[in-house]
């Protein structure tokens, strides 16, 4: 027996669900936000890119996160050893975009979005999963449980899956496939951090641990994200355990965690380890459905894509159902999984590179053209549709040829 009926069931009520059920809502369909877990959570995924906020504004969530006064970023700071350091100024880029962006605690972040869409009309039930699904000639049943273990079903139009690592859709239809990313581990916790200065400006840092790296994002006053991420043995060999211990003896490998973070550590919460994160899928869409966000593919937390990924796709998914129920024809390999998947290439690019070397030589570099440091700068920055940029544009070549000239004009020098 149908118990409901809307336009549109999004699963998920992360970023990239709450950006999709807010274009949906505006543009005039029902839609129902189904989430297992209830919220404020902890979520990994603090730091978010200039290229949300174009996205949250298009949603409409831009003012309700601009009222909570969460810690504003205005770049990212990459250290090497203790005295190497490579800052990217988000108001110096070769893209036209947002100069800033935001770090926080997910919980709060995701809690703010969920509690705007609800506010502006949609229809959201926490501790509720999705159990089946199934997909007639015009609609999509679904079946939801409660946690009280009671069942009902969902009638809709189109069916948005946006449950980011719960990954429903890509379970119930086999989508799932392997990542051809080497497997990683990232191991990360929230600390008090007595000793930060408050205003700092680029509060985002990521340090170079050789065989792993560590991000340090302050998520609010007094309180430090930290996390590592690399080689698993390389983790594993400080404590396969993955406890207190272990994080404290990874604050001692490099020299700026040691002396900041390595005496008196005070948790504010309980290490936590995820192994084999990067994931992949065989298709983002189908029949009445797509997945957006984590629910495609993530590939690593480097560059703090993450969230970026979830409202691009959220936003672009949005459009384009909207306009598949008013009748219009819609080309989703064109308009939805081939503009995905430059963007996803483009970070894919810069992941690699990152783990083979050849950005620590181009960011370290003595010696940088401020021209392309600005346009390495708006893909950090999350702008990695700007065709009019060549480090986006022929990303694929662009890094490892710039790294080559570096590394040949420092060799020409020492002789």
């Amino acid at each position: 027996m149908i118990n409901e009926k809307v336009d549109v069931i999004v699963i998920g009520a992360g970023p990239a669900g709450c950006v999709a059920a807010a274009i949906l809502n505006k543009n005039g369909y029902s839609v129902k936000v189904i989430e297992k877990q209830q919220f404020p959570r902890f979520v990994i995924g603090e730091s978010l890119l200039p290229r949300c906020l174009d996205n949250l504004e298009k949603a409409g969530l831009l003012e309700a996160v601009q009222m909570q006064n969460f810690q504003r970023k205005n770049g990212a700071s990459f250290v090497r050893d203790e005295h190497e350091i490579c800052e990217f100024n988000f108001a110096e880029q070769h893209t036209k975009g947002w100069e800033y962006a935001w770090q926080m605690r997910r919980s709060e972040f995701d809690k703010t979005l969920a509690d705007e869409i609800e506010r502006q009309g949609v229809s959201l039930s926490y501790q509720e999963s999705v159990e089946a699904v199934e997909f007639k000639t015009d609609k999509v049943l679904v079946s939801v449980q409660t946690n009280n273990n009671l069942n009902y079903i969902i009638e809709s139009k189109f069916l948005i899956d946006a449950s980011g690592y719960g990954r429903v859709l890509p379970r119930l239809l086999n989508l799932s496939k392997p990542s051809n990313f080497p497997a990683r581990t990232a191991f990360f916790a929230h600390i008090k951090d007595e000793n930060r200065i408050e205003g700092t400006e680029f509060l985002t840092e990521v340090a170079d641990l050789k065989k792993a790296w560590t991000w340090i994002i302050p998520v609010a006053p007094g309180v430090t994200s930290i996390g590592f991420v690399g080689d698993t043995a390389f983790l594993e060999s400080h404590g396969s355990n993955f406890d207190k211990g272990t994080f404290a003896s990874l604050l001692k490998t490099h020299p700026k965690l040691n002396s900041r973070y390595s005496n008196n550590i005070n948790f504010l919460t309980e290490p936590k380890v995820i192994k084999g994160y990067s994931v992949g899928v065989k298709q983002m869409h189908g029949d009445r459905y797509v997945l957006v966000g984590n629910s495609t593919e993530f590939l690593d937390p480097v560059f703090s894509s993450g969230v970026a990924f979830a409202t691009e796709t959220g936003a672009i998914a949005g459009d384009l159902v909207s306009k598949q129920l008013n009748g219009e024809v819609v080309d989703w390999n064109k308009d939805y999984v081939e503009y995905i998947q430059h963007g996803i290439n483009v970070f894919r690019t810069y992941v690699k590179e990152w783990y083979s070397g050849n950005l620590q030589t181009i960011f370290f570099a003595v010696d940088k053209d401020p021209s392309f440091k600005k346009q390495i700068c708006s893909v950090l920055a999350g702008y990695v549709w700007d065709m009019s940029n060549p480090y986006v544009k022929k990303h694929n070549r662009a890094v490892t040829v710039l790294a080559q000239v570096i590394r040949s004009q420092k060799l020409a020098n020492m002789q």
